[in-house]
């Protein structure tokens, strides 16, 4: 093995990622005056946030009625009665105040004509529990995530937080009593290995959409944290549930957002019909995510596609008018005109379900602390360690996340994360000492990476898996489809054993990024296929053709899934909270997930 220098740095906290929870917890450190690393593999303003378009849920009643117990139940009727209800009531009750602070750091929201914050309706949120529709979603034109993540890391930069760019996470470090210690980087433009020492680490690292053919997610979205959690022995939670967005571009995955829907855009068949009304009588266009990809997805399968395969859907918003469109979805013209052809004013846009959202990942309390947990419901963290955004499981979306939840769940539990770290942390604490042995197994793994001379190259291998997650765990799945997916994708993640990584610098070295990509990767595709083929119902975004219904009886509970270095799995399982956290909401009992 190659003899490796480590530049060694000390903080209170390191945060790995810079995108919105990432920079919402990194600015709520520095401000709470602990020293707060925050490394990225990217410039923050280019992390993965900056695509999100339709804006963040929030019962500010700004538009008409509404009141953050409504948003809680939709939140719960969504999730298809599979999200913890403690967090889910901590997550919407801490919306409003979370958005009106954002509004105060500088995030330029559109305004009404009296001045408040613009608000649209988007899938599954209504009021008064089902009966009337929601306009809660609060919107920087189509552009909302984008606002936010320049205002944070305006903020982040405000309160002296030191940002180390273009740093590639490679494993956790730990010490001898199991507590997270730091986590070791290498930086891309010099070449040198870091050992960022923190009292804590939080995972910021966003989802894994690249274990997928066809996603909306940035090439850069390759559950970095989740494959280093795995790495350290400790599970993922609810891997199964991965969210198709009805609407991404034909041929090119770019998100088109539900917000052209909350904005009065519908769905066309190749008949021409507005085939929603058939699925979703009451809310149409804008029932949830998972049931609006399903009914697509059947249309296709029927025949009444669109295009020389018939094999896609129109989206139609010419009759929004320029100057709609120009206001409030500038961001979707342009993307419509860049990876369609389509003058949005004019034609509709050929648009397919593509995968887009990870509800699983690493398992948290609503403070933002990875637990560990055993299957009896007892919580035990793991000092040292948090997670927040896409890269954990709360759960507040559990097998369905609603549109316009997730820059809402970046926020809230940036900012908890935050609040538990300075609770937890006296500034300028000495850090103990840790055994010289202590970075041997990620030096090493990492080494072996680097002066890996198999014979298939990543892109191969990373093709296959794509392929395989796309074919075998997609909108439908079948007990068959899932033991065929399972196989292939074990074959896959065999197959790195023998992967070839032809540049051995140190320096801007693509080639061994993307093969530790496909490392952190492959081990996420094998626990989402495992955890789909023994989950025997169908629950919001997992939908088996064979067990066409909902198991409450048997399966109202989430998976954790353990992957080991030799690919192999373990399964454990823990209730859902059906309790809340406070005598102002009722627990929402599980009845029939209709819109």
């Amino acid at each position: 093995m190659d003899s490796y220098k480590i530049q060694q740095h000390k903080f209170d906290v390191v945060v790995v990622g810079a995108g919105g929870s990432g920079l919402r917890a990194t600015f709520g450190l520095a401000e709470k005056g602990l020293s707060t690393a925050c490394i990225s593999k990217v410039f923050p303003t280019r992390s993965h946030t900056v695509a999100a378009q339709g804006g963040i849920a929030s019962a500010l009643g700004n538009m008409g009625e509404d009141d953050w117990r409504f948003h809680f139940y939709d939140t719960i009727k969504g999730s298809d009665w599979l999200a913890d209800q403690d967090a889910v009531e901590y997550m919407c009750r801490e919306a409003i105040p979370a958005v009106i602070e954002l509004e105060h750091y500088g995030v330029p929201f559109s305004r009404t004509e009296d001045g408040k914050i613009y608000q649209r309706p988007f899938g599954g949120m209504t009021t008064h529990y089902g009966k009337g529709t929601a306009q809660r979603t609060c919107a920087a034109a189509d552009r909302t995530g984008h606002a936010m993540l320049h205002t944070l890391y305006q903020q982040a930069l405000k309160h002296q937080a030191q940002f180390f760019v273009e740093y590639f996470a490679l494993d956790l470090v730990f010490d001898s009593e199991g507590a997270c210690r730091g986590v070791l980087a290498w930086d891309l433009n010099e070449g040198a290995l870091h050992l960022f020492r923190g009292h804590a680490v939080v995972l910021a690292t966003g989802g894994y959409g690249r274990t997928y053919f066809s996603c909306t997610s940035a090439h850069t979205c390759t559950g970095d944290g989740g494959g280093m959690v795995l790495r350290a022995g400790l599970p993922l939670q609810d891997m199964e549930f991965v969210q198709f967005h009805p609407t991404g571009v034909y041929g090119a995955g770019c998100l088109i957002t539900e917000g052209v829907r909350g904005e009065g855009g519908y769905l066309t068949n190749g008949k021409g019909e507005r085939f929603m009304e058939r699925y979703a009588p009451s809310a149409k266009d804008l029932a949830s995510r998972d049931v609006v990809s399903r009914a697509m997805t059947i249309e296709i399968r029927e025949g009444r596609g669109i295009g020389e395969h018939k094999d896609h859907m129109h989206l139609n918003l010419m009759h929004l008018g320029s100057e709609v469109i120009r206001e409030r979805l500038p961001g979707i013209a342009e993307t419509a005109r860049i990876f369609a052809g389509v003058d949005v004013s004019k034609d509709p846009i050929p648009v397919l379900p593509t995968a887009h959202y990870n509800m699983g990942g690493i398992p948290t309390n609503f403070h933002g602390e990875v637990v560990q947990r055993k299957g009896d419901d007892n919580d035990a963290v793991v000092p040292g360690l948090f997670a927040i955004g896409e890269a954990a499981c709360v759960s507040v979306h559990g097998a369905n996340r609603l549109g316009s939840n997730s820059l809402l769940d970046l926020v809230v539990f940036g900012r908890a994360a935050a609040n538990r770290c300075a609770e937890l942390i006296r500034p300028h604490t000495p850090h103990p000492d840790l055994p010289a042995s202590v970075l041997d197994t990620a030096l090493a793994r990492f080494d072996g990476l680097r002066h890996a001379k198999g014979s298939t190259p990543t892109a191969k291998l990373r093709l296959d898996m794509q392929r395989t997650m796309q074919r075998d765990a997609a909108v439908f799945r079948t007990g068959q489809t899932l033991r065929e997916g399972c196989a292939n994708i074990d074959k896959v993640y065999a197959g790195f054993g023998d992967v070839q990584v032809s540049d051995r610098s140190l320096v801007w070295n693509s080639d061994l990024v993307e093969t530790l990509e496909l490392a952190n990767l492959l081990g996420q595709a094998v626990a989402t296929m495992h955890s789909a083929e023994q989950r025997t119902e169908s629950r919001g975004a997992h939908a088996r053709e064979d067990f066409p219904d909902r198991d409450d009886a048997n399966w109202q509970k989430h998976t954790l899934s353990w992957v080991n270095d030799a690919g192999e799995t373990r399964f454990d399982y823990r209730p859902v909270h059906m309790y809340t956290m406070s005598k102002d909401v009722d627990v929402v009992p599980p009845k029939k997930r209709v819109y």
